[in-house]
């Protein structure tokens, strides 16, 4: 991950119009699988649309962002989906411990009210973007409604971070410390993970 420059440029040379596939099936599998929420995400696009830059029209931005903005957009849709099936059979006995209707109810109202800025914002934090869709779906919110935000969401996301690693990701100082501007993408992709539980820790001594 601290590498995608020179892996994502390698891939380039020698695949060529492949890597866009290859970028499709990391964001899909990425934002539309519980399973691989370790994949690169918010990198993987300014590393993207860095080589976008400097690959002198070989590796075309505008067909990169749409692209993965599909990608972005059925993954989420998919993982959706899953939690629409998986939810109702695992926990479809009341008296099972593995089910708390309570807890559901909740869930479901708490999407149903927040579940826009939920999905949305979710997309730019790791591990909660992969699975902050199944939860949406596990919770029955409203397919149109997490639709709509989905949409919003993906293109956002893709767009933003693509169109930045374009823009800025070849100035030198940014070139000369990738690593660092990596590190610093996660940390800042974490810091609403980290400032949720510095809050409940806080919550949780005061009382």
């Amino acid at each position: 991950m601290l590498h995608l420059d020179k892996h994502l440029a390698a891939l380039l040379s020698q695949y060529g119009v492949w890597l866009y596939a290859i970028l499709f099936v990391i964001i899909f599998c990425e934002t539309g699988l519980v399973v691989t929420p370790f994949l690169p995400g918010d990198s993987l696009l300014f590393v993207a649309g860095a080589l976008a830059a400097t690959s002198g029209g070989e590796f075309d931005v505008n067909l990169l962002m749409v692209l993965l903005c599909i990608a972005a957009i059925l993954g989420d849709g998919v993982n959706y989906r899953i939690g629409r099936w998986f939810g109702p059979r695992v926990f479809r006995w009341e008296t099972s411990r593995f089910f708390n209707r309570e807890a559901f109810n909740k869930a479901h109202a708490f999407y149903e009210t927040h579940g826009g800025k939920t999905i949305v914002i979710a997309r730019f934090m790791p591990f909660v973007r992969t699975y902050a869709p199944f939860v949406a779906g596990v919770a029955e919110m409203t397919p149109a409604r997490f639709t709509l935000f989905n949409v919003v969401g993906g293109v956002f996301w893709v767009t933003s971070l693509c169109l930045a690693g374009y823009w800025f990701g070849n100035l030198p100082w940014i070139k000369s410390n990738l690593t660092l501007v990596i590190f610093g993408i996660i940390g800042l992709s974490l810091t609403p993970l980290l400032y949720a539980w510095f809050r409940q820790r806080f919550s949780a001594r005061t009382a």
